[in-house]
């Protein structure tokens, strides 16, 4: 099995311990934590990172707090933008019942900004964040990163025959053996929707056409591409780095290939944390806010099983972890065709 293209000294990222834990925990300042009031003891939010890894980061704040964290994740199939439907309803009819939104994508969270749906906040644990990661106008910040990889079996499939580029996935020999999740959803949304602006709508439509033509596969979700390159059913997933990652904790053959999408590199998408408007718990959501954005959770997220990338430097430094290279996108400008995407999903490749 090739190494693991993003670190230098490792194949796969160690499990955090409790120890671990404690670690981060002393480069942290609980100060720096929004006081609570004591009539706010409780913060709610909607989170769609993988639970397995999302529940050690907030046992972790509430053990560290006293505050107690009520969550909903999302589904497999609806993915992030299942919860962002659920912020909208919640807020058209007067009743937000969240107070942070911890998503696993960006673009959603930028749509849910333009929608004035999320409360400007400076997080001071967010200040040694790359400004390309937080947003001028403070609604929300971004970090730890996945990459978007072909996963597949290096036993099956040698290297000879990867895709060199996104854009061969849909030659007929190839399309035909791979697996994409549905692009209505989580991060294929923005892989897809990154497409219309690198590649013009134009070409994005052709390559979904002949997508379809060739009889790409369908499937509910990251994880399930995975699993048909699992059970020999395609010889390429259409995944994020996370997901071949948990394959290979669970034993199984797992390779990961990073197809240029332009400019020589493939789509980087980070994680985003947000304060959203009206929530019944602003002072324990801007302390709950502080706590997710801060180096310690980043340092926790990159050391879990999920292996996200830092956008720190310091913290790709101390954990000997690489930038892997990357299509040059704005992240604003990917939110902008969205739906245009989507469009041209429900017209060409979902009937």
């Amino acid at each position: 099995m090739p190494a693991h293209p993003m670190t230098t000294s490792r194949t796969r990222a160690a499990r955090v311990t409790p120890f671990s834990i404690a670690l981060a925990f002393a480069f942290f300042q609980p100060q720096a934590l929004t006081a609570q009031t004591p009539a706010e003891k409780k913060v709610v939010v909607y989170c769609s990172i993988d639970e397995a890894v999302a529940r050690q980061v907030l046992d972790a704040f509430k053990t560290k707090t006293g505050i107690d964290v009520s969550t909903i994740y999302d589904s497999e199939a609806g993915k992030t933008t299942g919860l962002v439907q659920r912020i909208i309803r919640e807020s058209q009819a007067g009743r937000p019942r969240a107070d942070v939104f911890w998503s696993s994508e960006l673009f959603n969270t930028i749509l849910l900004a333009r929608m004035d749906l999320l409360d400007p906040y400076d997080s001071p644990q967010a200040a040694d964040i790359p400004p390309r990661f937080r947003d001028q106008a403070r609604r929300w910040t971004a970090l730890a990163v996945r990459a978007r990889v072909l996963g597949y079996d290096p036993h099956a499939t040698p290297e000879s025959q990867l895709p060199a580029r996104w854009e061969e996935l849909a030659e007929a020999s190839v399309a035909k053996r791979s697996a994409i999740a549905n692009p209505l959803f989580g991060t294929t949304r923005g892989h897809v929707a990154s497409m219309f602006v690198l590649w013009g709508p134009d070409r994005a439509k052709s390559f979904l056409t002949r997508l379809r033509d060739a009889g790409t596969q369908v499937v509910d979700g990251n994880s399930a591409t995975v699993r048909a390159v699992i059970g020999g059913r395609a010889a390429f997933a259409w995944t994020d780095t996370d997901d071949v990652f948990a394959a290979r904790g669970s034993g199984a053959s797992m390779g990961l290939h990073y197809p240029d999408m332009g400019g020589g590199g493939t789509l980087l998408i980070p994680c985003s944390v947000a304060v959203l408007r009206g929530g019944p718990n602003p002072t324990t959501a801007k302390s709950l806010a502080d706590f997710l954005v801060s180096a310690v959770v980043e340092r926790m997220l990159a050391q879990s099983e999920a292996a996200f990338i830092p956008v720190r430097d310091r913290l790709r430094t101390e954990l000997n972890m690489k930038w892997p290279p990357e299509t040059p996108v704005v992240f604003d400008e990917v939110a902008d065709f969205l739906d245009d995407a989507d469009a041209a999903v429900r017209e060409i490749l979902i009937r």
